[in-house]
Order: structure tokens, then sequence, then C-alpha cells
């Protein structure tokens, strides 16, 4: 996405292809399931106590395990693993919003776990970069939208709602033409979201590298933040999580102590700090996962340690990297090998 200052957010296509996908990059054809869905990693839930998100065992750091050791290479197997069991965000794609709700909600419902969404879809998206793309139009946007919500139903879900998208009305990178409609596209994306039962709604709010609170905190009240149930920091980037509360806490104080979620899958070994400064953001080396998700944080306005970004998942086509969201097995190894045990 835009720069060192965006989220970079996977563009999910839909979990079909997603997974077929995964499968082709495995190199093999059947992933070794079996009767219950799981492509032969055997990948179960995390306690729910610290933990209540639910585990895909059918993702595509799933699949890949499933390969390596198939393959009897399990020592790859064995550091995949240590991403495939972690719960992290699902990215509803364009084209069957409803149907990719639903199946992922019931999932975690019969897991007796909490979905977590990411709503990426916003008109504009990402200034042109890497990701970028999004719904034709408002109305198509507020079609998608409803979707969701009707895929979602009072079955128990978060949703980290549309990184980058206040982030770059504030820096911007979005141009004041689309300001307005943009606003309104994502109050009304509350709004609709937040009149489902089970649902908390996280309203992207960039990151601690970007720029200081006080230049996103008035463009999150004209988005909408007083009724969500706060906001993401970190989506996708590599900021510590000491620093992520930090900047978070600032912009709690002045959005009415609202209450935020970090993303901490790739933010181990902090940001990177080589190479041209524009394209740090973009499949740096040298990266580790983070703290593994969890309610059990370091402060009380920290409601989770989030994977929102799904580890192993090109940040775009640099550095050698495929496209941004498809899977990229050597960066997963790499994001595992250099964390800590």
């Amino acid at each position: 996405m835009y720069d060192s200052r965006g989220a970079r957010a996977s563009a999910r296509a839909s979990a079909a292809v997603v997974l077929g996908a995964a499968l082709l990059l495995a190199g093999c054809s059947d992933g070794g399931g079996d009767d219950h869905g799981d492509p032969g990693a055997r990948i179960t839930q995390q306690p729910k106590a610290a933990d209540p998100f639910w585990v895909n065992p059918d993702g595509t750091a799933a699949r890949q395990v499933a390969a390596y050791e198939k393959s009897g290479k399990k020592t790859e197997a064995a550091q995949i693993r240590r991403i495939a069991e972690q719960p992290m965000g699902e990215w509803i794609g364009p084209e069957n919003p409803e149907k990719e709700a639903r199946g992922f909600t019931e999932a975690a419902e019969k897991s007796d776990r909490t979905a977590l969404l990411v709503l990426y879809d916003i008109p504009h998206r990402d200034c042109g970069q890497y990701s970028q793309g999004g719904a034709a139009d408002g109305n198509a946007y507020r079609a998608w939208i409803d979707g969701v919500a009707r895929g979602i139903e009072d079955r128990s879900a978060i949703v980290i709602l549309e990184p980058d998208a206040v982030l770059h009305l504030a820096d911007g990178c979005t141009p004041a033409q689309f300001h307005e409609e943009r606003y309104d596209l994502l109050k009304g994306a509350i709004a609709r979201l937040k009149s489902l039962k089970n649902t908390k709604v996280y309203l992207d709010a960039g990151n601690a590298g970007w720029g200081h609170p006080d230049q996103i905190f008035q463009p999150l009240r004209q988005a909408g933040i007083d009724q969500a149930d706060g906001f993401s920091v970190n989506v996708s980037n590599f900021y510590s999580t000491q620093d992520s509360i930090a900047y978070g806490k600032q912009l709690s104080a002045k959005v009415g102590d609202k209450h935020f979620v970090i993303d901490t899958s790739r933010n181990g070994n902090g940001p990177y700090t080589g190479g041209d400064p524009a394209q740090r953001w973009c499949n740096p080396p040298g990266r580790a996962l983070g703290e593994t998700p969890t309610t059990k944080t370091a402060d009380p306005l920290v409601d989770a340690y989030l994977w929102v970004k799904r580890p192993g998942e090109s940040d775009g086509t640099c550095k050698g990297g495929p496209k941004a969201g498809d899977w990229w097995a050597t960066y997963a190894l790499e994001l595992a090998k250099n964390s800590r045990p």
C-alpha cells in the first residue's frame, strides 16, 4: 500500500482462489486432507481463555504445513506450523461477501470461537499502489458491506474496518474530491455492522511511524469512531508493540478514551531501517513474528493483540515478492525462523 506510512494490507481474492493458489505453491494436488476439512496439518484451536479467536484449520499456512510434511520437509513444516496454529484475519473478497462472511463465522461458531474479519474494499483504495482497487463506487461499497453483515448475522465477530482508509484522508494521499463520500461510507459501514448483535468494529487508525495522533483524530471522528468499539493500529506494519501502545494511547485520549487492538503479526524485530526509505515497508528482510494473538495484553486500553496481516502473504511485487496478498512460502519461513522460540 502507500509507502512507509500505510498499512499495506492484503488485497484478498475469494477463499477458493486463495486456497487453490496455496495448493499450487505447495506443489501438491490434495494437501493431504481428511474427512473434517483439515488439510493434513492437524491444526487445532488455541485455549479460549487467552485467545478466543478462531484458527482456520484449512488456511494457506496449514496447507503449506501439510505439503511440507507430505514431502518429508519436517523442519520447514515445523516452522510454518508456528504461523498456521495462530488465528489470523480473514480478508473478505469483493465478489461473495455474504458467502465468505457466513462461512468464516459459522466455522468459528462451531468451534466456540470469534471470527476475525478484515474489510478492505473502500473505493479508490491504496492510492493506486500495490493493493489498488476497491468497490466501483459508493453504492457498490454499501451493497458489499450489507452482504458482509447478512453473512455475519448474530454470530460473534471482530471486524477490522478498512486499513488505511482514514489515514489516507489525513495524509493527503486520497484526492480531496473523494473525502466526503469516504467519510459517509465509513460511518455507514460502522452503523450497519454495529446493528449486529455480536459484532465489534475497530476502525483502522494508522501506525506509530506515519505521523502524529493530532493529524488523524479529527478524521477518525468524522468517520464515525464514536460509534465503533475502537480502532486498530499497526495493520500490516512492523512497529514494535511498545511503540504501538504508546501511539494508541495518545490517540485514544483524543477520541474519547476508545480502546484499540494492535497487529503484532510481523513486528517481532520492529521496522526495517535499511535500503530505500520509500520501500522499507514492502516485504522487508529480517522481520519476525510478533506476540501471538491474545486478549491478555500489557495495557487495559488494548483489547487484543491480533494477527490482522497474514504472515507469509506478500506486501506487493517488490524484493522478489508475488502480488499483494499472495502466499510466499520463502518469506513465511524467514518470519518464523527469525522469531523467538
